[in-house]
């Protein structure tokens, strides 16, 4: 029978990229507020991006997948797929974790952000995802056989909740909706760091007359460092203000960093929202954890997707055709030229403020009822 006392819940994000721990911010400080105790599971750099938010928060290590994509466009795709083996062993190997985990800690439920082994015979689990069909790149054929599996994954969780709105306006577009759904599956709206910091961003006074672009890299490498170089030699010939974020504080800084250029490693949530308010334009990539963060701050952008991951490709092209935010490619990106094509560029705002609340509701009842 549930109760009112004070839940410990484990909460693991997938270390692809920093976007599912961002995204789990939310729900880390909600669980909180109500006064249930949180554990983070994750590798180093997540474990250092939380603690900068949440001070004296539990924090477990849990090794990570480690994906890489390839240097060379063309093969991206073949390399995911050729990692799959060891996706698989990683899988196994955190559940294995879990199992010993549970055995020296009472854990009342667990919140796996798209970590595929963290699922319970008798705690209760839940897997968080944004994609339900899967876009392999392989054909139609090849994303049915996936999307089952996928599904039968999904189903192995208490619930499945779905990063997304339940119907339109939505984010994930035919990635969220699928014409059929697990069987455990329920919408919660989105996520977003930045959901609560809206008034903060409106009210700062931070905004000034000086047009200014924000590159703000994240990603798998060795995809991450090509669109760094990139950018950074076009943005360093580029007359008006930028602020350059790497998204890594482990990278080289560079000789020479231009008096027009702001330059930063990485940055926390309370750091990047001031360089957000000032921004015209953001540059980044597709990724659906910086679209639901663009999103609740209705920021402008320009989605350069991560070539190979067919899900960021799918995302920016769907959202630049219905106007929300322009995309290009990353091979032959030009800087100057994209910034004055999205001059044209409606950047519609469909999403309601209040998509960043859903969850809410659906994480007390969860809670509650442990």
């Amino acid at each position: 029978m549930a109760t009112n006392k004070p839940k410990h819940i484990l909460i693991a994000p997938l270390d692809w990229g920093m976007g599912h721990t961002t995204r789990c911010m939310p729900i880390i400080a909600y669980l909180l507020s109500l006064g249930h105790v949180v554990t983070v599971a994750g590798n180093q750099s997540q474990r250092s991006f939380i603690e900068e938010t949440f001070s004296g928060i539990d924090f477990i290590h849990l090794n990570g997948y480690n994906i890489t994509y390839s240097k060379w466009n063309k093969w991206a795709q073949a390399g995911l797929i050729s990692q799959m083996p060891g996706i698989l062993k990683s899988i196994r190997s955190e559940h294995k974790w879990l199992k010993n985990l549970v055995k020296a800690q009472k854990i009342d439920g667990i919140i796996s952000d798209n970590r595929y082994g963290l699922y319970h015979s008798i705690i209760p689990s839940v897997i968080m995802t944004h994609q339900l069909r899967v876009r392999s790149g392989l054909g139609r054929l090849a994303d049915q056989a996936i999307q089952h599996i996928h599904f039968k994954q999904l189903e192995r969780f208490n619930n499945s909740w779905v990063v997304d709105n339940p119907s339109k306006p939505d984010l994930g577009g035919a990635l969220s909706h699928s014409e059929s759904i697990p069987a455990n599956a329920e919408f919660i709206g989105l996520l977003s760091r930045f959901s609560d910091l809206t008034d903060t961003l409106n009210t700062s006074g931070l905004k000034n007359n000086d047009s200014e672009v924000l590159i703000m890299l994240s990603g798998p490498e060795p995809q991450r460092s090509e669109i760094s170089c990139i950018l950074w030699q076009q943005a360093t010939k580029y007359p008006g203000k930028i602020s350059f974020i790497e998204g890594r504080e482990d990278v080289l800084t560079p000789v020479y960093i231009p008096a027009h250029i702001s330059y930063y490693k990485r940055l926390t949530s309370d750091q990047l929202l001031p360089l957000l308010a000032k921004a015209d334009i953001v540059i980044c990539r597709s990724g659906y954890s910086s679209l639901m963060d663009l999103t609740a701050l209705r920021k402008k952008a320009i989605l350069i997707p991560t070539p190979g991951q067919t899900e960021q490709i799918y995302l920016s092209k769907y959202l630049d055709k219905g106007g929300v935010f322009y995309a290009t490619s990353q091979q032959g990106f030009d800087l100057a030229a994209s910034l004055k094509n999205v001059d044209s560029f409606p950047f519609k705002t469909p999403i309601p403020d209040s998509s960043f609340m859903l969850f809410k509701q659906v994480l007390k009842g969860w809670a509650e009822s442990l």
